[in-house]
């Protein structure tokens, strides 16, 4: 089997691309951390741990071998964000394209995957995949549209898009990277608040102003560290923003959800098999907000909540007591 295409991690959103990637006959090679998911995926054609929903194509050949993805010029890169630069540093060395899926702020450095993944991999040219997915939907082949955004522009994204467009994934193009990266990571901390609001029986109402003044947050985090506007608006960010904001298939959501219902953030991620990324990212993201200055005192609320500092309630009063001011004045 030669394949044309690899993804890097067999988690519900890497098997769910590699599924996509094989909807038209394509050979796709997915790497699986876990031995016994790759042998798994062979032979049962089934991720019983993370997408078990999904009947995988008999295309997609699964190895625990990064050695084995040397000679592709392509990788879609889904790991959790946080274990992004252990294991781009053991992909065998080679100019390729490195198409980043995971959404996250490294915890510690504070760095985006981008700058993550150019010094674990320097001579790789660097894209990011980002947008509304959920994985299961994906994978059953409903309509989907993501950012595609190519730090090497125009030409990477004529390398790229076509191995990744299908009838049912429809890439767009844009170039700001950084925006595509904040948009994914900012909206993973802003799910866990909805979920809370949902937890709490607080309305739609709350819902849809917290997601509105969530949206200002993020747009003010963005623009300081370089995104545009119009991407943030667009599918990587007010998008995803939407669809992970309002159901229980988002992991942040479920984990806000847990916090509102009066669970600790411990009781709440402990047994879990997938990562919800919104709870690494909160502190750091906040950190990184307080050092420039930025208001975003729902992330701010969210990261008392993940560390016991004080009840959902609590948090959520405090939050609806703040100053009365414009709309367009520069906090929340």
């Amino acid at each position: 089997m030669s394949a044309a295409v690899g993804v890097i991690g067999a988690g519900a959103w890497g098997t769910a691309l590699a599924q996509s990637l094989a909807s038209d006959g394509s050979d796709v090679l997915l790497w699986a951390r876990e031995p016994d998911l790759a042998e798994e995926i062979n032979t049962a054609r089934s991720n019983s741990i993370y997408l078990p929903s999904a009947n995988l194509a008999e295309t997609i050949r699964a190895t625990s071998d990064l050695a084995a993805f040397a000679d592709l010029a392509a990788l879609l890169v889904v790991v959790p964000a946080q274990f992004l630069a252990s294991v781009i540093a053991q992909l065998p060395s080679g100019p390729r394209d490195l198409v980043l899926c995971a959404k996250g702020i490294e915890a510690g450095s504070g760095r985006l995957m981008l700058d993550v993944a150019t010094d674990a991999a320097p001579g790789a040219a660097i894209a990011v995949l980002s947008g509304p997915t959920f994985a299961h939907e994906v994978a059953a082949g409903l309509p989907t549209a993501v950012t595609l955004a190519c730090s090497q522009g125009r030409a990477q994204w004529d390398r790229l898009a076509p191995q990744i467009a299908r009838p049912s994934l429809r890439p767009y193009y844009s170039d700001d990277v950084i925006g595509a990266e904040i948009g994914g990571a900012v909206k993973n901390v802003l799910a866990i608040a909805c979920g809370v609001v949902e937890g709490l029986n607080l309305g739609q109402n709350a819902r849809a102003a917290l997601i509105a003044r969530g949206y200002a947050e993020m747009l003010r985090f963005g623009q300081a560290k370089g995104a545009r506007a119009d991407t943030l608006s667009g599918l990587c960010g007010l998008g995803d923003l939407v669809l992970t904001c309002s159901s229980t298939s988002s992991r942040n959501f479920s984990l806000g959800l847990a916090l509102g219902q009066g669970m600790s953030a411990r009781e709440a991620l402990s047994g879990k098999n997938s990562v919800a990324e919104g709870a690494h990212t909160a502190p750091v993201l906040a950190e990184l907000a307080t050092r420039a200055g930025i208001e975003m005192p729902i992330v701010e609320a969210v990261c008392r909540l993940l560390s016991g500092e004080a009840p959902a309630g609590t948090v959520v009063t405090e939050l609806l007591a703040r100053p009365l001011r414009a709309e367009q004045e520069g906090e929340s």
